[in-house]
């Protein structure tokens, strides 16, 4: 019997702009005035934004917060073509923010309607994940998977240097199909 290749998929920062609510949030909470684009260009202000937001993330476990995050460009076309040459499994280490769960199934619910719930994997570890690829903007979910890793660019990762890189979805597809 043939079996179609895996791809299991990260949300925070590879399908959904969580790193754009967190910066508005920042910026709402301190009257800062932080940029996506001035994080991605520039590693001072990377630091200062850190430092600020380990200090002041707590919003992260409060109810609502992952419920309209954004979402990345082209990733609902792509996916949904993805879908139909692979086996899709949407992959969240969600179990950290026990709020996000429900947030998390109705945010994917809207967004990707085309994708079951009996594929969306909440777990605090990926290691136990087997996919023929895993799509994810952290290091420490990639360099335990056995399959082939592709890290999603994100201003926390740009200093990784040892994985293949995925800059938008439009590289994911034109990578994968």
């Amino acid at each position: 019997m043939f079996h179609m290749k895996r791809i299991a998929i990260d949300m925070d920062d590879v399908l959904a702009d969580t790193t754009v609510k967190i910066i508005q949030t920042i910026n709402g909470l301190l009257d800062k005035n932080y940029s996506y684009e001035e994080l991605m260009s520039n590693q001072l202000a990377r630091e200062l934004f850190l430092k600020d937001y380990l200090a002041n993330n707590s919003f992260l476990w409060q109810p609502g917060f992952f419920l309209d995050v954004p979402i990345k460009e082209q990733a609902v076309e792509v996916v949904k073509k993805l879908s139909e040459k692979y086996e899709i499994f949407i992959v969240s280490a969600a179990t950290e923010f026990p709020e996000s769960l429900k947030e998390k199934l109705i945010w994917m619910k809207q967004h990707f309607p085309f994708i079951s719930w009996t594929h969306i994997v909440f777990c605090g570890h990926k290691y136990m994940i087997q996919a023929d690829y895993l799509i994810d903007d952290h290091e420490k979910n990639l360099k335990s998977f056995l399959g082939t890793p592709l890290l999603f660019t994100a201003p926390h990762n740009l200093h990784i240097g040892e994985y293949q890189r995925v800059d938008t979805w439009d590289s994911v597809a034109n990578l994968l199909l």
